[in-house]
């Protein structure tokens, strides 16, 4: 695993979401109440954008902006159809300020 730098921790505020892109690999990090959560940009049902539509920062669930699924943003469980198979979620943390995802190797290589 490889850290990947997303941006200091005040430019995501609770209630907030961050999409970034490294290489083919699209992640969103969301600030629930000041926990922080990352999961891949999509969704399950047919690999579109997910977190590009609304969420619901009080429920914790991402509205796939094609097909309306609900992705739980703590777990990437699909909670409604049409999508049914969980996306991948990834660590998060904090250092000096700095909020960071881990993501394979692989993906970090390419930044």
């Amino acid at each position: 695993m490889a850290d990947l730098n997303i941006c200091p921790l005040e430019e995501l505020p609770p209630g907030t979401v961050k999409i970034v892109k490294d290489g083919e690999l699209d992640i969103a990090v969301y600030n629930l109440g000041g926990e922080l959560y990352a999961l891949e940009d999509r969704c399950s049902h047919d690999d579109g954008p997910l977190c590009e539509g609304d969420f619901d920062p009080e429920e914790g669930f991402a509205v796939c902006p094609r097909h309306g699924a609900h992705i739980d943003i703590r777990t990437g469980n699909a909670l409604t159809l049409p999508a049914y198979l969980p996306v991948d979620t990834f660590r998060v943390k904090l250092e000096a300020g700095i909020v960071k995802v881990e993501v394979p190797a692989r993906a970090a290589a390419r930044s």
